[in-house]
């Protein structure tokens, strides 16, 4: 089989049913894109038939990447990353609700010069409270945070420059905020409107357990955006914070004990003082060790503070991918 240009990855966990019928769709509408592809199915420790099921429509496009346990939809798609060979990345979910037609107009869209090309789900087939009201709420939240506008953050289907993804690394429930990380890289992310179909077979994976788990992979994805380089902006400032209200609780304490008649016993400004200087003086021993962990973390790996964009990006930018980008580094 040639170098594929087009990767598709698939994360599955119990999807044998659905996966029957949407992998022979996916093949169908990859064939009439004209460029060679392949489709990788990362197996999320299944416990149905899916790894016997892909056995049975194994064809030299179709890879499997077989994890050993459940590790979760943003393991699952590291994984895919690390084993796909093209020069286009598309991940899409495998429980049908992508429609395989989408992809090919999802990656022309890369042929504008964008680097990024998110699904937009204008018509979602999922619970119009549980689902539908809480991703908007969450939508808008996101990008307010983050400073890139998408209207849906949640739907799988998306398209990447493989070179939008380098050095991008996933824990916790990331996945969803690739897009996030791709354009603080200075990649130019866009959308396009997808289909949505209700699930057929099996039951979602995703729940109202989830959110909190959002929020706090959002906090996470901020702060190292904004102080991953210099933590000691934010652990300094809350030093900076508790000894300013150490030192204020002190000297109304002093105050009270020579003009307002109240010895230290008797107001909680003296332990209020003790316990915010002690903070502030934790905060800022936690700032210097967090700067010493973020140099030793870039000078071990001869890791850089900064991206150089290639020669080649700015060639392509705003001009169709062209198929030798599959020979890129």
């Amino acid at each position: 089989m040639s170098v594929p240009f087009i990767s598709v990855i698939v994360p599955a966990f119990n999807e044998a049913e659905n996966l029957r019928l949407l992998l022979p769709a996916l093949f169908e509408n990859l064939a009439q894109t004209g460029r060679p592809y392949e489709v990788i199915v990362v197996d999320d420790g299944s416990t149905d038939q899916t790894v016997n099921l892909l056995g049975t429509l194994m064809r030299p496009e179709l890879r499997l990447v077989q994890l050993r346990r459940n590790t979760g939809q943003t393991a699952a798609l590291m994984a895919g990353i690390h084993a796909a060979k093209g020069a286009v990345l598309v991940f899409m979910d495998g429980d049908l609700q992508n429609d395989p037609s989408d992809i090919a107009p999802v990656v022309a869209k890369l042929d504008e010069g964008f680097d990024v090309v998110s699904g937009w789900r204008t018509n979602r087939k999922d619970a119009a409270i549980r689902r539908n009201l809480l991703s908007r709420v969450a939508n808008r939240f996101i990008s307010a945070v983050s400073g890139i506008h998408l209207h849906d953050y949640g739907c799988s289907l998306k398209a990447y420059r493989r070179s939008a993804l380098e050095g991008v690394r996933l824990y916790g429930e990331m996945h969803r905020f690739i897009p996030i990380y791709a354009y603080w890289n200075g990649a130019r992310v866009t959308e396009v409107p997808v289909q949505h179909h209700p699930r057929r077979h099996g039951s979602s994976h995703y729940g109202l357990k989830r959110i909190p788990k959002v929020l706090l992979d959002l906090v996470v994805v901020v702060f190292l955006h904004r102080f991953g380089q210099r933590p000691m902006y934010v652990f300094g400032t809350v030093g900076l914070l508790s000894m300013a209200v150490g030192a204020a609780a002190g000297l109304t304490a002093i105050y009270y004990k020579y003009f307002g008649g109240k010895s230290f016993i008797e107001t909680p400004l003296p332990l209020l003082f003790v316990i915010c200087v002690i903070t502030g003086a934790m905060c800022f021993l936690m700032g210097l060790l967090a700067e010493l962990l973020v140099r030793t973390y870039y000078e071990s790996q001869n890791k850089t503070t900064y991206a150089v964009s290639a020669p080649s990006d700015r060639s392509n930018a705003g001009s169709p991918i062209s198929d030798d980008l599959v020979n890129r580094p």
